[in-house]
């Protein structure tokens, strides 16, 4: 093997599959990054065994070469290194040649580095999917609806489902569900087109779904995403990105979300966050990160929290609307402010049935996406 490629599209290419090496591997192979090079161009490949991300440099883009061939052929480098090396060499052409067992030497301008590469021969094969259904879905949605979910899973590996979100496809409905058992996250949205696809009890990891998030474009490019029985395949321009789908069955959430309510409040999203942030301050203090809601007299709301140690704060916030019964409840302001933090909306409209009975959240500029907090029994 024997090339030279621009330095830009090389380090692109391996900020993206680095993603999929993990530092906790016992098999040597899997710290590596495989490199395949032939006349088309070159393909880096890394993988976990739970994901594997694949990135492809063609030889020209718009006209200008990006990488010239010489000689092709494959080895696997050690990542760790091989990562940070790239990104500090001088120039912006590397050269790239393989010798006898393995051994890789890169130049660029005056650095020569020599590396001990491994045999690619030991790199595990990609997963194997059936293409038959392929879902097509804007990338900037894809990462809204990771980003209005992913905060609500579980963090404990003693319930590995819970680590994930629930997909589940029908009647063209895409929705996304997380769930820690404490709180609640789901988020829908209308795939045009999606009429013959349909799948349900597809959960895939919050953490992988993080790493997903960051590869996606920010501009509105489709992402094509395909289930396979146990793998799920997204093809996100040149990049393909694979990961397994957890093992389990998702607990049913229908049943937790309340459909009448004895107390609903409209409340401006921006000043609830900050007035939470505040009472948070003192709730983190006392390590419980308890604050308490309740209505007053005039139609708007108390916000509190208070400290043994430090004291207590206090504040009253208008309510755009209020209707129902009034109420006195208490919560996990991180949990709230969690929510807070990725709603869109001006204004949220809040909804209880009861002291002890789930919160509810909803945007009111939109029916998509729903949270919901359960509540902390306090004894005063």
């Amino acid at each position: 093997m024997k090339i030279s490629i621009l330095k830009s599209y090389l380090n692109e290419s391996i900020q993206h599959v680095s993603k999929a090496i993990s530092s906790r591997t016992t098999i040597p192979i899997l710290t590596g990054i495989k490199f395949d090079v032939n006349y088309q161009g070159v393909t880096l490949t890394a993988s976990d065994t739970d994901i594997s991300i694949q990135s492809f440099i063609p030889l020209e883009e718009d006209g200008k070469t990006i990488v010239s061939v010489e000689q092709a052929g494959s080895v696997v480098l050690p990542a760790k290194f091989f990562v940070e090396i790239i990104k500090k060499l001088p120039s912006q052409e590397v050269h790239m040649e393989v010798k006898d067992n393995f051994n890789t030497f890169i130049s660029a301008g005056a650095t020569e580095i020599q590396l001990v590469g491994l045999d690619p021969e030991e790199f595990p094969v990609l997963p194997s999917i059936e293409e038959n259904q392929t879902l097509s879905i804007p990338g900037d949605l894809l990462k809204n609806m990771i980003k209005q979910t992913v905060f609500s899973i579980s963090t404990h590996e003693t319930t590995p489902i819970l680590t994930g979100v629930l997909w589940s496809l029908n009647d063209n409905e895409f929705k996304f569900v997380a769930t820690d058992r404490h709180r609640l996250a789901t988020r829908s949205a209308h795939i045009e087109g999606a009429d013959e696809i349909k799948f349900h009890n597809i959960v895939i990891s919050g953490k992988t779904l993080n790493e997903l998030s960051k590869i996606i474009p920010d501009q509105n490019s489709l992402v094509d995403i395909v289930v396979a029985d146990n793998q799920v395949l997204f093809k996100i321009d040149r990049v393909l990105f694979y990961t397994r789908i957890l093992d389990g069955t998702y607990p049913d959430t229908s049943r937790i979300i309340p459909s009448s309510y004895k107390t609903e409040l409209i409340l401006e999203t921006k000043k609830l966050s900050e007035s939470i942030d505040r009472a948070y301050l003192l709730s983190r203090e006392e390590k419980t990160n308890i604050v308490r809601m309740q209505t007053l007299d005039n139609g708007d709301i108390e916000i509190s929290s208070s400290s043994s140690e430090l004291g207590k704060v206090r504040e009253e916030l208008q309510v755009k609307d209020f209707k129902g019964e009034p109420l006195k409840i208490s919560f996990n302001s991180k949990y709230m402010l969690d929510v807070l933090k990725v709603v869109e909306s001006e204004e949220l409209m809040i909804s209880f049935t009861g002291v002890m009975s789930p919160i509810i959240l909803k945007p009111t500029d939109n029916s998509s996406s729903q949270y919901v907090i359960l509540p902390y029994r306090t004894t005063n």
